[in-house]
């Protein structure tokens, strides 16, 4: 079959257009640096506009790509529906939505505030769907069966996983003794929700994918990793948490011609963490 595989024509960026919410930190300033360093245009999008401003001059000087900013805050419909209005005004087309702004709650079993609730379920799960709603006539132009568009959706291990986690240790989001109840159950949502959008988008040509990530270094993990990052490691088959290259590669990946057929797939990065066979070794074990 004649067809192009050389990485040139499968792994080429110059021509995306990126929207990353939570792009000013973490995991969404990962996936924002990998398409500039690979000649892509990027929008990111969160709340504080020193962060962005900060995360775009450092991306900028990257290059050879570009990074704007737009300043949301996605706690409501009506945040979504801003953002959605002023990306239209800044380009008529997206290649690729990552959906990465999130939140996490940590409080004590018998006393979780319901606020824990409504702001995650809001930030996690309702806001990827007004946003996806907001910008799909933009990933709808210039898309085809060839090269779709992407909703790239992050969630995380935790909404597949189902371990206690009133302990510090499990997951490192929560001082020990309490527990991100409302966080799991927010991420597996997610999860259902990229399979219902691409069961309705993919007749349109614009693929959803779903990123469940285990530990990398943000502002979400930086308690855990600053308290338990001996015991997170120790937890991890390969012996050490997540890398911006093991996040930026697959992001790329899943926008690429190379991942053109793929859709409602969800996809687990996390060292192997996960694996039913797998129990973490105690402090002082061999690895061998």
């Amino acid at each position: 079959m004649a067809d192009d595989l050389s990485t040139s024509a499968l792994f080429s960026f110059t021509s995306h257009i990126a929207l990353i919410t939570g792009g000013a930190s973490g995991l969404g300033e990962m996936a924002a640096q990998a398409f500039v360093q690979n000649g892509g245009r990027v929008i990111i999008a969160s709340r504080k506009e020193s962060e962005l401003k900060k995360t775009s001059d450092r991306l900028n000087a990257l290059g050879p790509g570009t990074c704007e900013y737009v300043v949301a805050d996605l706690k409501d419909k009506a945040g979504c529906v801003a953002l959605s209005e002023e990306v239209k005004r800044r380009t008529d087309r997206l290649t690729v939505l990552i959906n990465n702004s999130g939140a996490t709650w940590g409080g004590a079993y018998h006393d979780f505030p319901e606020s824990g609730w409504d702001k995650l379920m809001a930030l996690n799960v309702k806001a990827i769907f007004y946003v996806t709603v907001g910008v799909e006539s933009l990933l709808l132009n210039g898309t085809s069966a060839d090269m779709p568009s992407r909703v790239i959706n992050i969630a995380s291990i935790a909404g597949l996983q189902t371990i206690d986690v009133t302990t510090g240790e499990g997951g490192g989001l929560a001082p020990p003794g309490h527990g991100t109840f409302s966080y799991g159950p927010s991420k597996a949502a997610c999860i259902h929700l990229t399979k219902i959008q691409a069961s309705k988008l993919a007749p349109k040509n614009v693929m959803v994918n779903v990123i469940c990530p285990g530990v990398f270094p943000s502002r979400m993990t930086a308690y855990g990793l600053g308290k338990f990052r001996e015991t997170l490691e120790a937890g991890q088959p390969t012996g050490r948490i997540g890398r911006p290259s093991d996040f930026g590669g697959l992001v790329l990946f899943l926008s690429s011609r190379a991942s053109a057929h793929m859709t409602g797939n969800v996809l687990e990065i996390d060292g192997g963490q996960n694996l039913t066979g797998w129990r973490g070794k105690a402090r002082g074990e061999s690895k061998i």
